[in-house]
């Protein structure tokens, strides 16, 4: 069991999002950029817990939205933070690294914090995927969707962060303001402001749940 207070690290990928949550942490969290892409969000989330100890690691910004299930504007919680992208092609089709006998492609957060965060700032829940490629059009957000069918977001970032979790033993959890649609890129439709508008505004409802967070399970 940890204090009332657990100390929390947030990790965004660039400073932006990095800003965005700033002013909403209590004094307990840290925020930092730790880079675009799971490599280096892994590699800069393990150097920043190897300097300080933490209790609870969070990945946070910005990502697209499978839609109409995560529309514009909406924040996704994620119940699962899975690497859509780790793995081999075959003449079947895609095959996850863990079916070739290696490592893994999926962590799962803490169920009831999940759920009451989701409930603190009214998040939608269900699967992350993190991706090395962000995805540029309808077939393959339709193959996304085939294979992962309960995925509500993409980002880069999230599994790099939970992997670097996973190697202190600290629970992991990924927060996503939707900015845009997964499939044909139209910047023109993305609302990133916005986004970080309401990627600001949940970190301003969790500290309560956080504060009261017990590491049980």
């Amino acid at each position: 069991m940890i204090s009332a207070s657990p100390r929390i690290l947030v990790a965004t990928a660039v400073p932006a999002e990095r800003d965005a949550v700033a002013g909403s942490l209590p004094p307990y969290a840290d925020a930092v950029a730790v880079g675009v892409g799971p490599a280096a969000a892994a590699a800069h989330t393990a150097a920043a817990l190897a300097r300080t100890p933490y209790d609870l690691v969070i990945s946070a910004g910005i990502g697209g939205g499978f839609h109409p299930d995560a529309p514009l504007g909406s924040l996704v919680l994620a119940d699962e933070i899975t690497a859509a992208d780790l793995g081999a092609e075959t003449p079947d089709g895609f095959l996850p690294v863990t079916e070739l006998g290696f490592g893994a492609v999926t962590h799962r957060p803490p169920l009831s914090l999940v759920r009451e965060l989701a409930g603190a700032c009214g998040a939608l829940t269900g699967t992350v995927l993190t991706v090395s490629t962000v995805t540029g059009s309808a077939e393959r957000a339709a193959e996304l969707r085939r294979r992962h069918p309960r995925a509500l977001a993409e980002a880069m970032e999230g599994f790099g962060v939970a992997e670097a979790a996973a190697a202190y033993a600290l629970p992991v959890l990924e927060i996503r303001a939707v900015s845009n649609a997964v499939g044909p890129r139209d910047r023109a439709a993305w609302r990133i402001g916005e986004a970080l508008g309401a990627l600001g505004g949940a970190f301003g409802k969790f500290a309560p749940v956080l504060e009261s967070w017990k590491r049980h399970d």
